[in-house]
């Protein structure tokens, strides 16, 4: 079966290909590819090429695949897996397989499995670990976003917090704490947010900085703080700290100077992080969530607060699958939307240039439908398209009868009148 992908070759070389498929083994499945949104994560391994810890130093020979936040659908089932996996059936998967101690991972490291391609085929190792998942709703973008869901989820559930004088920790977030979402109003900070506000264990207060006052003010009317605090009970504020003199001493005053319990780091930017070391509170829990692409990256924390206050830090990358699980579980109970990370769409011929251009492209998730021929637009710019093509009107009447959120019927809505 012929497939198109955009595939790694080397270092800043991305490339739209077409080509073969083999056949499938006993132990593989072949799947059809409906959506990928592209993740910082990609961006890197694109930079970076053979450097990336998950690409194959053979990448020039043996091109891989980008893209591991994908949904779709099996199209056929080898043998070991028949009965187990039907034809037809909806799926997502875990891109975080640590498989037999390798680093190995869709989107990164295997030839013909990624989510930037029309179709492609799972190996064994994804069955093998429990990593290719049944979906059952009807979004299929709600699926792909699942992956960046887990890896906020499983930032919450690896939290820690400790008593003096007991050497066992209390994991995840401290319930009715006061937690903090450093540079938070980007895509990953909104679906930390979400989470936050509708997991089973929530915090009392949320702080939410940024400096970009176009992406608070976005996050504010996703997320009206009066409205969280009626039906919710938390609170919620938005800060902008670009300006601020001391932007540790205002944000421990909006605390009630006790600082906060728990702090969510979403950018790895030096100021960020001191920052975020300067506002916990005793027994507060720092998680480094932003990956740098520099090995030897650092910043200053205070080792005082690490000595006396109990202040820890750590780093999660990436969450596990019972984060996906629970992830799709949410959302298909309708207490977490995906969607507020959302802001372009476009066809698989845009995801190449968008992978390697994206720190400069404004907002949050690009989500590429590969069986689409579409540029990259924002959705609040579709209704500029509707005089060169109607159908772009249509998209927009819908995304803004939905607080200008993309949605299950845009979706519908694209895949009937767009797909090739």
């Amino acid at each position: 079966m012929k497939t198109k992908a955009v595939r790694l070759h080397a270092a800043k070389d991305l490339r739209l290909d077409e080509f073969e498929l083999p056949e499938i083994k006993d132990d593989e499945i072949l799947v059809r590819v409906v959506t990928d949104s592209i993740c910082m994560s990609t961006y890197k391994c694109a930079i970076l090429g053979t450097e990336h810890k998950r690409v194959h130093e053979d990448v020039a020979e043996h091109p891989a695949i980008m893209g591991h936040e994908f949904a779709g659908d099996i199209v056929k089932v080898g043998k070991k897996y028949e009965g187990i996996y039907e034809p037809g059936m909806k799926f997502t998967e875990q891109p975080a397989l640590n498989y037999k101690g390798t680093m190995w991972s869709p989107g990164y490291s295997y030839e013909f499995c990624g989510g930037d391609a029309t179709y492609c085929i799972l190996p064994a190792e994804i069955m093998e670990c429990g990593c290719l998942l049944p979906y059952h709703g009807k979004a299929y973008y709600e699926a792909s976003l699942a992956e960046p869901m887990s890896c906020s989820i499983g930032a919450f559930h690896a939290a820690y917090h400790t008593r003096m004088g007991v050497y066992q920790h209390e994991m995840g977030i401290k319930e009715g704490g006061k937690l903090a979402i450093m540079a938070g109003a980007g895509p990953m900070g909104l679906g930390a947010l979400t989470y936050a506000l509708h997991c089973d264990r929530r915090p009392g207060m949320v702080v939410v900085t940024d400096i970009n006052e176009e992406r608070l003010a976005r996050a504010e009317e996703l997320f009206p703080p009066a409205q969280i605090k009626d039906e919710e009970g938390i609170d919620l504020y938005f800060v902008n700290t670009a300006g601020m003199d001391d932007a540790v001493a205002e944000l421990r005053a909006l605390s009630g100077g006790t600082g906060y319990d728990d702090v969510l780091c979403y950018a790895p930017v030096p100021a960020v992080i001191e920052q975020s070391s300067g506002i916990l509170g005793r027994d507060g829990c720092l998680n480094f969530f932003a990956g740098p692409t520099d090995p030897k990256f650092s910043a200053k924390i205070n080792f005082y607060e690490v000595h006396y206050g109990s202040t820890h830090v750590m780093g999660t990358t990436g969450g596990n699958t019972d984060d996906m699980i629970e992830s799709l579980r949410l959302t298909a109970e309708g207490r977490i939307d995906p969607a507020v990370m959302v802001t372009h769409i476009g066809g698989l011929d845009a995801a190449a240039e968008t992978t390697l251009n994206l720190p400069g492209i404004p907002g949050g998730k690009k989500l590429i439908y590969t069986h689409i021929t579409m540029p990259l637009i924002a959705l609040d710019e579709l209704r500029t398209r509707e005089a060169e093509d109607p159908r772009y009107g249509k998209l927009a009447d819908i995304v803004e009868g939905n607080r200008g959120l993309w949605c299950p019927e845009a979706e519908e809505y694209l895949l009937a009148n767009f797909t090739e």
